[in-house]
């Protein structure tokens, strides 16, 4: 009597995630073929393919890597951690350190202040504010980077739960050193203002990140999150759109935030989840966030490890 063998499965959860996992091969080969080509281009030609630079790693950290931390594309570990180092390169943020922050966002669910003036959420958009209401967009946008906490540090408070994890994060550290190392030396120009557009890239992801919160209930599961269901965005962005619906469910898999939403749309209705029409990194463009409050001036609190 034969066996049939089971099929061997390459995607965890979904064959849709073949489109995600080839975007960040395209990706890294798109930096590195800029990278060779950057003393045959001419300065407008640069400065073009830096604002793509630019733009992609914004895109990258709200579609492609965002998702990755949720539903690793593939079953194979050695495949998962080919991915991890591919995003580290081309976004210059070692993907671990990212994904253990993103899941300290979603731990706070960017909560308010607690008395002592902490959230546990290091991205909640009250932490820098006043009197319960959010920060001023700028500062936000430009000095979220820079109030993370230094790749030594993110790995300490890694290895105290996960010391595996924390080695791979530092050796994705010293692969983005090692890579960009060898951009300095094929092209320094590329190398110095790329590291400048990987910055961008992360206000815009910054830029995000502020309206997918401005107008969310932190008290409110439902409505944590605000969500924008342009077609476009979603479709480029991945589904980011459903926002409120992914911090409701955050293990959901991106292919199927659409059915999610329609599941359970009235009971959104009722909780007053925010939406908005643009994009959110258009959220300005929108109306009903022009009448969200936020604090005059931005409180400045000693970060504490």
């Amino acid at each position: 009597m034969t066996h049939k063998r089971k099929p061997v499965r390459i995607f965890a959860v979904s064959g849709w995630d073949a489109v995600p996992a080839a975007l960040v091969v395209i990706q890294f080969a798109l930096i590195l073929a800029f990278a060779l080509s950057w003393w045959r281009l001419n300065w407008l030609e640069r400065g073009l393919g830096l604002a793509l630079y630019a733009f992609s790693v914004g895109w990258n950290l709200n579609s492609v890597a965002h998702n990755f931390i949720h539903n690793p594309f593939f079953t194979s570990k050695a495949a998962n951690r080919v991915v991890s180092y591919l995003i580290s390169w081309s976004l210059i943020t070692p993907q671990t350190m990212y994904h253990y922050v993103h899941l300290w966002h979603h731990a706070g669910n960017a909560d308010y202040p607690d008395a002592a003036g902490r959230t546990v959420d290091p991205l909640s958009i009250y932490q820098f504010g006043a009197d319960r209401k959010p920060e001023p967009l700028w500062s936000y946008v430009f000095l979220q980077y820079f109030r993370d906490d230094d790749p030594f540090t993110l790995a300490k408070k890694i290895r105290s739960r996960r010391p595996r994890d924390a080695d791979q994060a530092m050796r994705e550290f010293w692969t983005i050193v090692i890579v960009w190392g060898v951009f300095l030396i094929i092209a320094w120009p590329f190398a110095l203002l790329g590291l400048f557009a990987s910055y961008l890239g992360q206000c815009l992801s910054n830029l995000s990140g502020y309206y997918e919160h401005l107008g969310g209930k932190p008290d409110e599961p439902m409505a944590w999150g605000v969500s924008t269901y342009a077609p476009l965005y979603n479709f480029v962005f991945m589904n980011n759109g459903y926002h409120a619906e992914h911090h409701y469910r955050p293990r959901h898999h991106w292919t199927q935030m659409k059915a999610l939403h329609l599941s359970i749309a009235e009971a959104q209705r009722e909780k007053g989840v925010f939406v908005i029409g643009p994009a959110h990194w258009l959220g300005f463009f929108e109306p009903k966030t022009w009448k969200v409050a936020v604090a005059e001036k931005r409180v400045e609190k000693a970060k504490k490890s």
